[in-house]
């Protein structure tokens, strides 16, 4: 497993499966959401302020996802018992994946090199990807801002539907 930094993956292109444990130990796969559009976020980790007002966001535009039949899965490489914690106490309705082997952080290209106070890491860029009901990825939204992503994504949504 190489963990070179890689690319995100583009428009047009299918949108890798994956396999991965939620908060409660439960697989849930991408194929399982076929026919179904689903908005597919990586975040880089759990209870920080701007993943923490990222996810707030998508749970407060629950409903009208729901209500345009759109999935909203969140990805970060946080543990399941974290995932749960962040859930419980944020009350987020939606699907929450756990990926610490960057299975699908790396199959998305969102595992990239980043700069902060100077010093350089790997870790998870900030990137939304909209998947349509047919698995392809309709729309890439990289290094989104927490607080305004989950309305963009509507607007896109119910523009685009």
């Amino acid at each position: 497993m190489s963990m070179e930094p890689n690319k995100l993956l583009e428009v047009g292109a299918k949108a890798p499966d994956f396999t991965l444990p939620d908060g409660s130990g439960n697989c849930v796969s991408l194929a399982d959401f076929a026919g179904k559009k689903v908005v597919l976020y990586f975040y880089p980790r759990d209870n920080t302020p701007g993943c923490t007002r990222q996810a707030c966001a998508f749970a407060g535009a629950f409903e009208e996802f729901q209500q345009i039949d759109a999935v909203v899965i969140g990805i970060s490489k946080d543990s399941t018992t974290s995932h749960k914690k962040f859930a419980e106490k944020h009350g987020l309705p939606f699907i929450l994946l756990s990926d610490p082997e960057l299975t699908a952080i790396q199959a998305y290209g969102v595992w990239q090199e980043k700069k902060l106070y100077g010093k350089v890491s790997m870790g998870v860029v900030r990137s939304t990807f909209i998947i349509n009901e047919n698995g392809v990825i309709e729309k890439v939204m990289p290094k989104v801002k927490p607080d305004t992503n989950a309305a963009e994504v509507l607007a896109y949504l119910k523009g685009a539907g």
